[in-house]
Formats: C-alpha cells, structure tokens, sequence
C-alpha cells in the first residue's frame, strides 16, 4: 500500500474523531450513521464493479437476507444478534456462490438482468412472506448486543460505525495491493489475457461476488438492530441503483470513491428537500452533470487534475 493511500485513510479516521464535535443532534448523527452503513457497502460493491468489471442490479436482495436473518432469528428463534449476524452473512455467501458461475456466464445486458432478476426474486420472497417477515409491513428488530452491552442511541452507533468504516477502508485498500486484488483488475481489463496468464477467471468472479454480498449482508444487519424495524424496502431495485449510482459517481475502482459516493448521495436527498416537490428534478440534474463533467467518477478525475493517484 503506498503511502498516499495510508495518508487518505488517515484522513477519514481523523474526520471521524474530529465529526461528532459537529453534529448538533440526533438527526446529524442518524445521517453520518447512514453514511457510514452505504459507504461500507458501496466498498464491497465497487470491489465487483469497479475491480472486476462485473455488474450486479440486485444487490439490495443481499442487504435484505442479512437484516431479515436479524430479525427472523432473533425474534422467532431467540437468537443472539451476532449469531443471527453471521448466519445471514453465511446464507447471503452461500446464495452468491451458488447462482454465481451460471449468473457470470452471462456478458453485457444479459448479466445485468440476470442480477436484476435476481434482486427482484428475492424482494417479492420477503414481501409475500408474512408469517416470518410480517409481509409488506415488515417487523421489528431487537437491539445489538456484544458481550452484555447493548448498543443504543445515535452516538454509541455512530462510533460502532467509524470502527467499522475505519476497517474496512484498510481491509479494502490491502485487498486490491494483494495478489487477489491485482487478479480481479487484470480480469476487468480483459479476461482472455487473464487466462492466458494463469488467472482463474471464474474463481475470482465468484469469489469477488460472494464478499461483496457478505459486506451487503452484515450491513442488512446492523441497518436492521441500528433502526429497530425492517421493511421489504431495504431489498427493493431502487435501493440497488442507488447504491451502483454510489459506485458510479464516486468513482469505479476507487476506494475513496466509494466513501464520497457513498457520502453524497446519502446526503444529497436531504439538502435538496428545501426544493419541494422538485426534489427528483434537482437530483437528476446533478446525476446527469456529474456523469458529463466527471466521467470517471468524483475522485479519479479530481485526482486527474491534481496528477495525482487516489
């Protein structure tokens, strides 16, 4: 790892230390928590879209196998919230690995609504089944516990979350220096030249596809015990656009990228409600102008100009 990039993750953990000396309320915490969650995801996300080149439209289904293993668990079955945690991680993992090598067979389009197919296979599950999931009202989720100590209110949370950011900005920048991480870029450049030098490109494509939806998993769980509720929401299309919208504006194979993506487009939405009622306008505005002026994504081109790297 170069320094440059130990420089940049020195920098998001210093704004996390120095940040709550900003936030006035629970509202400013609610929303950097937020951010945090999306960023941690977008950082899986980007390791298979950014990295790999491989697209994925269903990724929310993911987030939603970790929150409602969470909820089901822990409410029905009196599980304890970490262990609840791990098996929605190992079910989204073994899920991923299964539908991997025939989804991945796939190029273009064709991959694209094979993902897609597969987020809305798993939204319309959670939603039709109500005796587990409450349905379309969705249920509640009891609150995190580690060793003894329940995590409650804004502030435990929101530094639950800088730790939890704070690593995974460090285990993503240490993965794409690895041998793994330099085979998943060879694979996005061209797969052809990747065999031929003796990269297995199905491995990778599976293994890449499988840790990007245990990083969604384990954030569906702590999304699900940090708001106490879920919904079939949290595994709707929407939610996974907005999350490749993250990848995709931040920056593709950027790491930083998907931190400032991540950030930005959760707050995004809420600078522009003072537009009432031309809030969806606003925002596609921006995407739009964004996507012409910076076509890379926000930190590459920036440090483009700058001639620098990430």
């Amino acid at each position: 790892m170069t320094k440059s990039r130990y420089f940049g993750l020195a920098v998001i953990v210093a704004v996390l230390l120095v940040l709550p000396q900003f936030l006035q309320n629970g509202f400013h915490y609610d929303l950097v928590i937020r951010m945090a969650i999306n960023a941690v995801i977008v950082l899986g996300l980007n390791l298979l879209i950014g990295f790999a080149g491989q697209i994925s439209l269903g990724h929310a289904g993911f987030i939603g196998i970790g929150a409602y293993a969470s909820a089901i668990l822990t409410s029905h079955f009196n599980w304890h919230p970490l262990a609840a945690m791990a098996a929605g991680a190992a079910a989204a993992g073994l899920l991923a690995a299964l539908v991997a090598r025939p989804i991945f067979k796939l190029k273009g389009h064709y991959l694209a609504m094979a993902t897609l197919g597969l987020g809305f296979i798993l939204a319309i599950a959670m939603k039709n089944e109500g005796a587990y999931t409450g349905g379309p009202d969705g249920m509640p989720v009891v609150p995190m516990t580690v060793a003894g100590w329940e995590i409650a209110g804004e502030k435990a949370w929101y530094w639950v979350m800088a730790l939890v950011l704070s690593i995974s900005v460090w285990a993503s920048l240490n993965l794409i220096d690895s041998p793994f991480g330099r085979a998943l870029r060879a694979l996005h450049g061209s797969e052809v030249a990747s065999q031929v030098v003796g990269v297995d490109v199905v491995r990778y494509k599976v293994a890449i596809f499988v840790l990007s939806a245990v990083f969604a998993s384990i954030m569906g769980s702590v999304t699900a015990h940090y708001v106490g509720f879920v919904t079939p929401n949290v595994a709707d299309f929407f939610h996974s656009i907005e999350l490749v919208t993250m990848v995709v504006i931040g920056g593709m194979a950027s790491v930083y990228g998907s931190v400032v993506g991540a950030v930005l487009l959760t707050a995004l939405p809420q600078a522009l409600a003072t537009f009432e009622g031309w809030e969806t306008v606003a925002f596609g505005a921006i995407l739009m102008l964004s996507m012409i002026f910076l076509p890379k994504g926000l930190v590459p081109t920036l440090a483009a100009k700058l001639g620098r790297s990430e």
